[in-house]
């Protein structure tokens, strides 16, 4: 455990950002704190849930409090899983493996990207605990369609499908980073390295450097560095609700549809036969100028109903965000940045920090909102009214 965790422990998430920055190289840093285009989108997914205010309670009971819930049928621990992050190994050296192991320990799903640089198979021999695994689709079917076995071999207990990433949005510091990976070794990198000794000791210490789910599988990828360029060829802007029920039938297991923004869409969803919906605009990297995943998130609940699980994410850093998510109609939220700021700071251990952040200060604000049970929560928890998008 590194002395930042020994001496002076984190009180917040942003006290975790702050150390990653410090840590992590720029590119991979900006990686993941970062949106497309102005970053406005990026910016009012996390803002927006400060107009979002609590009913305080007092004299009630508050002991016997749990924080115990389920995702997608399945247990957790709190109602918060790990969501799909690309390049995750690159904010800390095997950083998918150290993730998933923070992820069981706290009994919360883990769930990893296709563009992950920690492979199924890497993840898979190196935890004890099923995994999530996100799918992006590809123009390449065969390596698509292995994929989603691979996964099955492997034990992944649902599929997460991201649906709104068909073309890439612009992410400005990406294309000035000259992003890559490994870092090539251009004189402002090898400068920031430099500054950088104990993220550089820990990546020398592992053969985990690339996509290592792509590299090897994909047909004639034997070396992948830039992960612009082969997404830009490779993502399927031809992707559509048949290619869901293609893939649902070939996965024959939970089915969780990520990217849903619109009540529109969400009710595609609920009919497609998937288990679940993910509320998300990726984090602000897509569609810049979209609605905030919060502010979209009561009017597709409210279209969906109980037909299909209603699960969020963006903007999630606090145990309060997580339950104003759940009064507004989630089920259960996924963090990104939050995990991911927790293991540039730390690795695995800076992940459980997260993690712990995350599930104290969830389960004070229950108690002193009145409730005990994070399962009873609803929007008469709210002292204002969150006015749904209009359908």
């Amino acid at each position: 455990m590194s002395r930042f965790f020994s001496t002076t422990p984190a009180t917040c998430i942003e006290d975790l950002r702050v150390l990653a920055e410090r840590r992590v190289p720029r590119m991979f840093y900006d990686y993941a704190d970062s949106g497309s285009y102005t970053e406005g989108t990026y910016r009012a997914n996390e803002a927006d849930f400060a107009s979002i205010k609590l009913r305080q309670r007092v004299a009630v009971d508050m002991t016997n409090r749990t924080l115990a819930s389920t995702m997608i049928g399945q247990p957790v621990s709190m109602p918060v899983a790990l969501a799909p992050t690309g390049l995750t190994g690159m904010q800390h050296a095997d950083g998918e493996i150290l993730a998933a192991r923070a992820a069981a320990k706290a009994g919360v799903p883990f769930t990893l990207s296709t563009m992950s640089i920690c492979s199924i198979e890497d993840v898979a021999e190196n935890t004890d605990r099923p995994f999530w695994f996100q799918l992006y689709v590809m123009r390449d079917r065969d390596f698509i369609n292995r994929l989603i076995d691979r996964a099955k071999a492997a034990g992944c207990s649902a599929l997460v499908l991201t649906l709104d990433l068909q073309i890439l949005g612009q992410r400005h510091k990406d294309i000035k980073n000259g992003l890559s990976t490994p870092p090539r070794m251009t004189l402002p990198n090898i400068l920031n390295l430099a500054t950088k000794p104990r993220w550089c000791l820990n990546m020398l210490r592992t053969e985990r450097r690339t996509f290592r789910n792509i590299v090897g599988h994909a047909s004639g990828v034997s070396d992948l560095s830039s992960l612009s360029s082969w997404t830009a060829e490779q993502f399927d802007p031809t992707l559509n609700w048949d290619d869901v029920k293609r893939i649902q039938d070939r996965w024959g297991g939970p089915l969780i549809l990520k990217g849903i923004l619109d009540p529109e869409d969400a009710e595609l969803a609920a009919r497609s036969g998937a288990q679940a919906l993910i509320v998300s605009n990726h984090g602000g990297r897509q569609l810049d100028g979209a609605l905030s995943s919060i502010s979209a998130l009561p009017a597709i609940a409210a279209a969906v109903g109980d037909r299909i699980e209603v699960l969020m994410d963006g903007g999630i850093r606090s145990g309060q965000d997580v339950i104003k998510a759940l009064a507004l109609g989630a089920k259960g939220v996924f963090i990104g940045r939050a995990f991911l700021y927790g293991l540039g700071a730390g690795g695995e251990a800076g992940v459980t920090q997260c993690l712990d952040i995350i599930r104290k200060e969830l389960d004070t604000t229950m108690a002193m909102c009145g409730l005990r049970d994070i399962k009873a929560v609803t929007s008469g928890i709210l002292a204002t009214r969150f006015a749904p998008v209009a359908a």
